[in-house]
């Protein structure tokens, strides 16, 4: 929610300065003014927690306890003097930023860039996933010079390289600039700002900027809860080893969330809260392999994924289909003045279901769920395909798209 309260600001700004292309004139430079974004956000912010705290402070029979709690056993936890022992125990402790080989730099993360109300002349962002190039399109959009840097020969790796290339291409188009296959990132203070170095293939071998953000990756918050005094597991990367019902190896003791590493989202871990509640309350036995992976990056404009890529559809060497469609040939979109992107979905060719979808484009952080609804009901494809969409719309152009399907080549 905070982020995505920024995002929704720095898109105001966008929108602000392309006035002109829509005959909407307004007179003079358009400014952005940090620290009324950071209080809307805070506002908003502030609003959902302590709509949440007081709901949980006022449920009957259930009492909030504020502290560091650490096990003592498999059935005590202690935090700070007191002691409480249970039959069932729930570890929801999330994660944080990796910043492992930055320290002595001054730098910035996705939780610390929240207390930012100023504008930063360049920042420098390691980290060309998910939650830099957020950050990296947002300061863009608020007026700071924006470098991404990654070690990787692409973006957002874990998707295909059309979306990735596509992904590039609309940040680069908004002058942010995008440094790959870093082999070797180092970084210093130097006076009141921070340099970067780095051995790319081409182009300078260190950045100047001014601030710093890393977005390197997530690691869980299990390294001082005394799992170990709990005889609880962790894998090689400290997330909680679960099962398929979210149990740990002790029983009685179940992790869900991020610390669980079946999920980074806000959405998969209040599935595993269903999944849990389900088996234990309703005695109805639902699994986390039942899910079908989804997620959106929220960049403008947004990707919405479901399912598998391209590359794990190859690598599966299953018979498969593939439709595309360029969002420039969406009415909608042309209509809004915004045509970056592409849709794109995979068919198995034999039982006609839905393997995995990407939408690039506007409104594609809504349209996925159309999509991903048709995957749950295991439907063939051609239920959505034949289904009359409202226009004008994005998701009309998904029953058009699913007519052109071709062999995946």
């Amino acid at each position: 929610m905070p982020t995505k309260a920024l995002v929704a600001s720095a898109r105001a700004a966008y929108v602000a300065r392309r006035g002109a292309e829509y005959g909407v004139m307004i007179g003079g430079p358009i400014t952005v003014d940090m620290q009324k974004v950071k209080a809307r956000k805070d506002v908003i912010v502030r609003r959902s927690n302590q709509g949440v705290e007081g709901w949980l402070r006022n449920t009957k029979n259930l009492t909030v306890i504020q502290g560091h709690a650490r096990f003592e056993d498999s059935r005590t936890v202690r935090v700070g003097e007191e002691k409480f022992e249970a039959e069932r125990i729930f570890i929801n402790a999330g994660a944080r930023a990796a910043t492992h080989g930055f320290q002595g730099v001054p730098y910035l993360t996705n939780s610390s860039m929240m207390e930012v109300d100023f504008l930063p002349k360049h920042l420098i962002i390691v980290g060309g996933s998910y939650v830099g190039l957020e950050f990296a399109q947002m300061y863009r959009r608020f007026g700071s010079d924006v470098t991404v840097i990654d070690r990787g020969a692409r973006l957002i790796k874990r998707d295909d390289e059309d979306v990735s290339r596509a992904v590039k291409e609309i940040l680069e188009n908004e002058g942010v600039q995008v440094r790959l296959d870093a082999e070797c990132i180092r970084a210093e203070q130097r006076g009141d700002g921070v340099t970067v170095q780095l051995d790319c293939r081409g182009g300078d071998r260190e950045i100047a900027g001014s601030h710093l953000l890393l977005a390197t990756g997530r690691r869980p918050n299990t390294d001082d809860l005394g799992l170990e005094k709990a005889g609880i597991e962790v894998d090689a990367r400290g997330y909680i080893t679960v099962d398929d019902e979210l149990k740990t190896n002790v029983d009685g003791v179940w992790a869900l969330g991020d610390c669980n590493g079946k999920g980074a989202f806000t959405h998969t871990a209040y599935n595993d809260y269903e999944i849990v509640a389900a088996n234990l309350l309703d005695n109805d036995p639902r699994r986390v392999s039942d899910r079908i992976l989804t997620y959106g990056l929220y960049i403008d404009p947004p990707l919405g994924r479901a399912g598998l890529t391209e590359v794990q559809v190859r690598s599966a060497g299953r018979s498969a289909l593939v439709a595309k469609r360029p969002m420039a040939r969406v009415g909608r979109a042309v209509e809004k003045g915004e045509t970056q992107g592409f849709m794109k979905v995979l068919v198995d060719a034999g039982t006609k279901e839905i393997l995995g979808a990407a939408v690039l484009g506007i409104g594609g952080d809504e349209v996925i769920h159309s999509i991903l609804d048709v995957m749950y009901a295991r439907a063939p494809y051609t239920v959505i395909q034949r289904a009359m969409h409202a226009h004008p719309t994005v998701s009309e152009l998904v029953p058009t798209m699913l007519a052109d399907l071709k062999p995946l080549a």
